[in-house]
């Protein structure tokens, strides 16, 4: 049962492609930090700056979601 285990966690961790891993995490790291400070130094509006921070974390749960 424990093997069954391991090897079905080695199985989805091979699925998991390190390119989308980095996109994901770039662009959540984006829409955290960088956008906020942009948004704040061009003077950007609240509700601006929201929508695109939702559209960004969007694009980074796509880009690590593997495709079936």
């Amino acid at each position: 049962m424990a093997q069954e285990l391991i090897v079905s966690s080695y199985e989805t961790a091979q699925q998991i492609n390190t390119g989308a891993l980095v996109l994901g995490a770039g662009l959540a790291l984006t829409s955290m930090i960088l956008v906020p400070a942009l948004a704040m130094r061009l003077g950007l509006s609240a509700s601006l700056t929201g929508a695109l921070r939702i559209a960004l974390m969007k694009a980074s749960s796509r880009a690590t979601t593997p495709s079936k």
